[in-house]
Order: structure tokens, then C-alpha cells, then sequence
């Protein structure tokens, strides 16, 4: 089936130029000029994904993802300036998948479109119909996964994670005890060689937590160790 992509920025010419180079590649596309427009549209009708650009009149990309989260989690692409690292981390924070600054290659971005619609397909529910429930949930101490459902719950608690974070904490919980690297969480949730930088990982990470400790004040069973990266504890 035929992707669907939303693009939301003010510049007219990033929406005609990416619109057209995504038709180009089979994707069917809906365009629009502020947040403000968009956040009813994404939500009645959600796409597959949606770019966001961060600054935009009547509603920035921020906001508009503050909102969309509340009642979807349709993964998200921030496009940044160049060196709004703040912006970054925010946008990570609030539950985007995945930044790229401007200006960027289209060939970039439309390879991580593709490698966050994979991960977000293997993860959606019903896409392991026919394996058996107890082959696709992970359980490490009150931390369970189920890996064709994406539903994440911990003490019983529900833990709603992006595609991207899922990923991540799998890589962790799958070999409790076992330090995994920045570059091997890297190869985890992002795939097809695209280049993502420490502090993506670490950004991705803190979020993890804190999403975790809305459910669990104490919760501390991902552990960092400076200069070597980060392991999960099964206690």
C-alpha cells in the first residue's frame, strides 16, 4: 500500500520541491502552510508520517507536535535550522522520531522516511498475525514488550514509546546486563546507514526515562556508563 507523507512548513518552495521529489518515489502527499491548518487534518485523517518544520507562524512545529500527541502517534520528522540544538531536543523530548537540519538532501531525508515506515510497520499491530503471542513478547523483570503490538508496559502500567524508542529500549532489554554502545543503539533504531549523532541517541534516552518515571518515580533500570554507552538492568 501507497505511503501517505504530510509536510507542514511556511516555505512554499520546500513544499513544492519535497512534494515532488516524494511523488517521485511513490509516496501520495498532503501539503501545508502552517501548524495551525494541519493539526485537524492530521488528526481526522492521519497519515503514514509527517514532516514538521519547527519555526512557522500561528502554530510552530512544537506545538503542533504537542498537540497531534495527545491523541496520535503517527511518527513525526522535525526539519531544524542548522544549529537550533535546543529546538532539537525539545522536539525530541515531545516525541518526534527523528530531525534533520536545513538545507538537507532530499535523497537523506526520503531514506529516513523509508527506514521510520519500515520500523513503524514492524511494529504496528497485526503485523505478526500469525506468530504466536507468546514468540513476540519480551519480559525483563516489570518491564514487558510486545513486539507486534508495540505496547510497552512497566509493573503493569502503560509506557506509550515512538517507534524510534521502542527500538531502542528493545536493543537494551533483550541482553539485560550488557552494555550496548551509542553506534550499536544507532544500528538498532536506525538503519540503512544514515548518520545520527551521540546526543540523538542521549536525547532519545533521557525521553525513555522520563516516560518511564510518570509511571514509576524510581524507575532506574537504564543505566549509563560514561564513555562506554548504556545497559538495562532487569534487577
Amino acid at each position: 500500500m501507497t505511503a501517505t507523507i504530510a509536510l507542514v512548513d511556511d516555505d512554499r518552495n520546500i513544499l513544492t520541491s519535497v512534494s515532488i521529489a516524494l511523488q517521485a518515489e511513490g509516496f501520495l502527499t498532503r501539503v501545508y502552510s502552517d501548524g495551525e491548518t494541519a493539526l485537524k487534518a492530521l488528526i481526522e485523517n492521519p497519515p503514514d508520517l509527517a514532516i514538521f518544520d519547527i519555526k512557522m507562524p500561528r502554530m510552530d512545529g512544537l506545538e503542533l507536535l504537542r498537540r497531534m500527541r495527545e491523541k496520535s502517534m503517527v511518527p513525526v520528522i522535525f526539519l531544524t535550522s542548522k544549529d537550533d540544538e535546543l529546538d532539537e531536543a525539545l522536539g525530541l523530548a515531545m516525541g518526534a522520531d527523528d530531525y534533520i537540519a536545513k538545507p538537507f538532501s532530499q535523497r537523506l531525508l526520503i531514506a529516513r522516511i523509508r527506514a521510520i515506515l519500515r520500523r513503524s510497520e514492524a511494529s504496528h499491530p497485526g503485523a505478526s498475525e500469525s506468530a504466536d503471542p507468546a514468540e513476540t513478547v519480551l519480559v525483563r523483570g516489570r518491564l514487558s514488550m510486545d513486539t507486534s503490538r508495540h505496547k510497552v508496559t512497566w509493573n503493569g502500567g502503560d509506557v506509550t514509546l515512538t517507534v524510534t524508542e521502542f527500538l531502542i529500549l528493545e536493543a537494551l532489554a533483550q541482553r539485560p546486563g550488557v552494555v550496548k554502545t551509542r553506534n550499536q543503539l544507532m544500528d538498532a533504531a536506525y538503519q540503512d546507514d544514515i548518520y545520527v549523532d551521540d546526543r540523538t541517541i542521549d536525547s532519545h534516552i533521557k525521553r525513555v526515562r522520563r516516560k518511564f518515571r510518570q509511571t514509576d518515580p524510581d524507575f532506574d533500570a537504564i543505566e549509563t556508563l560514561y564513555g562506554a554507552g548504556y545497559r538495562f538492568s532487569e534487577e
